[in-house]
């Protein structure tokens, strides 16, 4: 007990005489003050009823400190130069760690535009008496400050073998269980975006396991968005446990917070299928006032493909909500009311997602005269995977010019993406095959260039897809209708970038012919030496899965539409399977009888025209 009050009135004495001044006399009587009023705190020291003579320069001091510290602090906030930070090292003033730590920050900020003075900042002496000064006393700077000090010393370029860098990282990661989250998440941004060193991704890989530790910590869906849109993309499990927490607090998000998570996961191409489904919920259901920025960001977010074939693999929930798709019209208008200042990117994002609607404007002429006109100049000039969606956009409206194909069909150009082993070269490379198709069936004035045969052969890839219980069912039909395994084919790769998921060839009485005999252009690679017979018929079997189409309706969006374009251009004749309709069918004698009198329509049907 003696020893801890001995070490107790060690630490009083020592705070005493930090705070008395070096005059003696004056001195003398603010350390009896400030000790007595220290160990007495609870009580009323009777020093302060002495008359005002010797007490009045120690309560005008007492009170004109924070005055003093306020007015540092002002300094430093309205600094515009260097030179005004580093005189308050030399001035009359006797900054703390804080305010070293707040010089820092602001230096960073004034030199992020002038990185060349950066190397004769960090020669400067007031500079390193800065840094001895913080480095003296970086256990009592604060945890927010803390956080945009370490990405400030990275930015201001201090050598990765600073004593004081190595000292705020050491602080760094003896204060992970005590910072909040918002400020783990700033340093790992930080470390990520200003430093490439070893050491930093190592400090970089700690933060990255404490924020994924924690991350039921977040409670405000202000915090959630910005980790999401600032570190997420740094850690796969961080981002999977942000993706659950953002399905938390879906409800409590705003029009802006509810874009910006769009925009994220379009940007990261992210399937996140619940949190999508959450997200168009919440735009339909609730009566937000959605300004022209938001249905721009939020058209352009569900205009993005979402994996090969726009959202098969499952993806439910990737339509345009209802209260988007009903203001595509005004969009249209907007666009063409603000044609001269309207910029290109909000242009492309207008005409991906009228692209995936297969939305066309009353003003079409009008609207896409614009899209010309501003694609004319620039199209060469945007990154080339944007480059092949605009056009492939371009396509499924129907509105493709033959330079613009040529553009993209140009081998010095589409090289780049043939052989591509990410998903995203794959997805363009697709696209092109369906750019190729349209020139190659919609426009036979097209002189060219087309993509080689060697790259339109279907890939190993084109088939490898789970298969859906209503694929399952419609292969199991089709081949107890067919009888033998001559008679048709079952998931044909075309050369258009389309698969089949059955064909068929009918004499002109009706019966089957075995398909593989006789020569089927539609396909990369021949088979077969017959011509067909005359008054034959080529029939192509085409499922249509719920994410085919819009918005609960059954109209087919864009990329459905143009595959069933290009098949017909292709000469088949078309047995649509939709979804809506094979659900009603109980009985496998109902899905054969349902599949005959689909193909006596479609025969019907070409036969009247």
């Amino acid at each position: 007990m003696a020893a801890h009050l001995v070490k107790r009135c060690t630490c009083l004495l020592r705070e005493a005489a930090r705070q008395a001044p070096a005059m003696a006399p004056v001195g003398r009587l603010r350390l009896a003050w400030v000790a007595h009023k220290t160990l007495t705190s609870s009580a009323t020291s009777p020093i302060s009823h002495l008359p005002g003579s010797l007490m009045e320069p120690v309560e005008k001091e007492r009170a004109s400190t924070p005055y003093i510290e306020k007015q540092v602090d002002h300094l430093i906030k309205k600094a515009t130069r260097p030179e005004e930070l580093l005189e308050l090292l030399g001035g009359s003033h006797d900054l703390d760690s804080n305010q070293a730590a707040m010089v820092l920050i602001r230096l960073s900020h004034l030199l992020s535009e002038k990185p060349e003075d950066k190397g004769l900042l960090i020669q400067d002496a007031h500079f390193h008496q800065l840094l001895c000064l913080l480095n003296s006393q970086i256990a009592s700077v604060w945890h927010g400050t803390l956080s945009k000090l370490l990405g400030s010393l990275y930015a201001l370029g201090i050598p990765k073998a600073s004593k004081e860098l190595q000292s705020v990282e050491q602080e760094v990661r003896w204060r992970m269980r005590k910072l909040k989250y918002k400020h783990l998440a700033f340093l790992a941004e930080s470390c990520a975006t200003l430093s490439q060193e070893q050491h930093s991704q190592e400090l970089l890989a700690e933060l990255l396991t404490h924020l994924e530790r924690r991350w039921t910590e977040i409670e405000d869906s202000h915090t959630l968005v910005t980790v999401m849109m600032k570190v997420g993309h740094l850690s796969e499990p961080l981002m999977n446990r942000l993706e659950d927490k953002c399905l938390e607090l879906v409800e409590h998000f705003g029009p802006n917070e509810l874009r910006k998570v769009l925009v994220m996961l379009a940007a990261q191409s992210r399937r996140s299928v619940p949190l999508l489904r959450a997200i168009s919920y919440h735009l339909v259901q609730k009566p937000f006032s959605l300004t022209k920025d938001v249905l721009l960001d939020v058209a352009y977010a569900y205009g993005e493909p979402f994996g090969q074939n726009g959202g098969e693999r499952g993806a439910l929930a990737l339509q345009m909500p209802a209260a988007v798709s009903n203001s595509v019209p005004v969009l249209c208008m907007h666009v063409l009311n603000r044609a001269q200042d309207i910029t290109l990117p909000h242009l492309c994002s207008v005409l991906l997602a009228f692209a995936r609607l297969n939305f066309h404007p009353d003003q079409e002429d009008q609207f896409f005269s614009l899209v010309h006109e501003k694609l004319g100049s620039e199209l060469p000039g945007l990154e080339p995977a944007l480059q092949v969606d605009l056009v492939w956009a371009l396509c499924v409206l129907q509105q493709a010019r033959e330079a613009e194909l040529q553009a993209v069909l140009h081998p010095e150009f589409h090289i780049q993406f043939l052989g591509g082993k990410s998903q995203k070269d794959q997805n363009t490379f697709q696209k092109l095959l369906h750019i190729n198709a349209t020139a190659l069936l919609e426009y036979p004035e097209y002189s060219g260039p087309l993509l080689p045969a060697s790259a339109v052969a279907p890939g190993p890839s084109a088939l490898d897809r789970k298969v859906t219980p209503l694929q399952k069912e419609l292969q199991e039909t089709l081949k107890g209708l067919l009888g033998s395994a001559d008679k048709g084919s079952l998931e044909v790769a075309t050369q258009y970038g389309w698969v089949l998921d059955a064909e068929v060839l009918l004499d002109s009485d009706g019966e089957f012919l075995p398909v593989r005999d006789f020569v089927a252009p539609h396909l990369a690679q021949p088979t077969g030496s017959q011509s067909p017979p005359p008054g034959s018929k080529r029939l192509a079997f085409l499922r249509w899965e719920f994410p085919n189409f819009n918005s609960r309706s059954k109209d087919l969006l864009g990329r459905f539409v143009l595959a069933r374009r290009h098949i017909v251009a292709a000469g088949f004749l078309i047995v649509d399977v939709p979804f809506y309709e094979w659900l009603e069918l109980k009985s496998e004698w109902q899905k054969g009888a349902y599949l005959k009198d689909k193909m006596r329509k479609a025969v019907a049907e070409e036969l009247a025209k």
